[in-house]
Formats: structure tokens, C-alpha cells, sequence
């Protein structure tokens, strides 16, 4: 019987977040978990390795990532792990206090937590994204409700829409914020928090500087993952807001040097401006 491409692809996946998240896979663990042959497992190994996604070794694969600078663009990164990035905006969204100022970088993360503020009364939001912003003007334009009061840093745009460089820092050193919400390429027990790109780097930390707490929206996909610059240490954090299928030795490692490790629940999750769910678990931290 011929395997349908669906299966194939989510199996595939299953093997990429394990690569990501461990740097390397043994192909007797991969059939114990997917409880398929060793032969499909082998064939999946061979499509990846093709792809360049993993590099083929006696008994298995590992990452080929490694430390990277490449930056893919907002639309790439718009259609990766779309209900954990949902889920995790939804948590991240209940952080936010009516009234208070609130900082959002770049990325489809905060993007996403962006979209469900539209009912938080009084806010004020500073960003460095062209996305956020237009988005942030388009609320009081749709429905004539009153549109947040909206600061946009200035800068270059990045690959990922994201405005860096000298002028956004000298915005920024002059502003105080009550919530920071940033987004992660990758992060890691080693590097901590971090972004391919430099101007970036430096950007959001002249965020975290600005900013009275700081909340660092991941999926778990990003666990492992390390890029060029990095921007925060984990113990800098006040809330890390990721997904379920976060791995437990990075819920272990974060649990113990965050301020708070939360965890939302993909299974329940609202459309922005749709009923609100309750998927969400947390653990506290023992630094805070």
C-alpha cells in the first residue's frame, strides 16, 4: 500500500523538532517512537538529508543548523508551527494590563499576540514592527472602537520587517515600558536568547533595558536552536511563554532560571477577538 504524502510530512516534522531540540536522533528511538519500520524511518532520513535539513550518520542524524545567521523572511516565518504560535500568543496576550505601555518586536510571534489585544482598553504600544504597527492602526479603522495610542521606533527594516539600527535605539533609550514582549530565532540553556541578525540583537536589547518586565514569546520549536547574536540570558526573563510540546529538559532548565515558564495548550485556542480559552498551565520559576 502506498503511504499518503499527509502521514509522510507530519512524520517528517516529528523527526525535524527531535533533531532541533536534541542536536541528533538515532533511528531505533525514532521507530520506538512513531511505530513505523526501520526502512520508513531510513526513507525519511534520506528525504530530509536531500533537503539539507539533516546530515545522515551511522545509526541515525544530526542537526545541520548548528549556529546560524540566516534570517528568514515574515512571510517564511508566518506559516511555520502556526497553532503553537497561536496558542502561545493567546497566554502571552493575558499578560497585557489595560492601561499600560507595552513594547512588541518584531516577528510573526508577537504578531500574533498583537492581534489579540484589540480588547485591552488604554493601551499605549511601542514597536519596532511594521506589521504590529499597521495592524495596531487598523483597529480603531475596522470597527471605530478607540485604536491603541501607538509609538513606532523608526529604523532599517529587516528581512523580517523589523525596524533596527541607530535611530530605533535612540527612540527607544528615551522611552519607559511597563511590558516588553519579544520573540526568539532560537533559544538555549548556553546561548540564552538569541537572533541571526546583529542590528537586531542590539535593538532588542535596548528594548529589555527600557523595560520594567520582560515576556519572550518561543514556540517549542525554537528550544535548541542558536543564533548568531544573542540578546538576553534566561535569567533576565520574566515570562517565558511557549507551548506544551516544549521538551522536558528545556522545561526543567527554564522552570529553574526564569521568573515564570508558561505553558499554553495548543488543543484550545481562540481566534483573535473569539471566546477565550483556559489552555494554559504555568510553572513558576525558582529565580523570582
Amino acid at each position: 500500500m502506498t503511504e499518503s504524502a499527509p502521514l509522510a510530512a507530519q512524520r517528517r516534522e516529528v523527526i525535524l523538532d527531535t533533531v532541533r531540540r536534541k542536536g541528533a536522533v538515532r533511528v531505533a528511538a525514532l521507530v520506538e517512537q512513531l511505530g513505523v519500520s526501520d526502512m520508513t524511518i531510513r526513507r525519511d532520513l534520506d528525504v530530509l538529508a536531500r533537503a539539507g535539513s539533516v546530515e545522515k550518520v551511522h545509526g541515525g542524524a544530526v542537526s545541520t543548523s548548528g549556529t546560524t545567521a540566516d534570517e528568514p523572511g515574515f512571510e517564511t516565518k508566518s506559516t511555520l508551527k502556526s497553532a503553537a504560535k497561536a496558542a502561545v500568543a493567546e497566554a502571552a496576550a493575558q499578560l497585557v494590563q489595560p492601561g499600560s505601555v507595552v513594547a512588541i518586536s518584531g516577528g510573526t510571534t508577537t504578531y500574533a499576540v498583537a492581534h489579540r489585544l484589540r480588547d485591552i482598553a488604554g493601551l499605549t504600544v511601542v514597536t519596532n514592527s511594521l506589521p504590529v504597527a499597521e495592524l495596531m492602526r487598523s483597529f480603531g479603522r475596522e470597527d471605530g472602537s478607540a485604536a491603541p495610542t501607538l509609538l513606532v521606533t523608526g529604523g532599517a527594516p529587516t528581512k523580517s520587517a523589523s525596524l533596527v539600527g541607530p535611530l530605533a535605539d535612540q527612540a527607544i533609550r528615551s522611552l519607559q515600558v511597563d511590558l516588553l514582549i519579544v520573540g526568539a530565532h532560537g533559544v538555549s540553556e548556553r546561548a540564552g536568547v538569541t537572533t541571526p541578525n546583529l542590528a537586531e540583537a542590539e535593538t532588542n536589547r535596548t528594548l529589555i533595558s527600557a523595560a520594567t518586565r520582560l515576556a519572550v514569546v518561543a514556540d517549542h520549536s525554537k528550544w535548541g536552536v542558536v543564533g548568531l547574536s544573542r540578546f538576553a540570558g534566561l535569567s533576565e526573563i520574566d515570562y517565558f511563554v511557549s507551548d506544551e510540546g516544549l521538551a522536558e529538559q528545556a522545561r526543567t532548565v527554564l522552570g529553574e532560571q526564569v521568573g515564570r515558564l508558561i505553558l499554553a495548550d495548543t488543543q484550545e485556542v481562540r481566534e483573535p477577538n473569539g471566546a477565550p480559552t483556559t489552555g494554559e498551565t504555568a510553572r513558576q520559576g525558582s529565580k523570582r
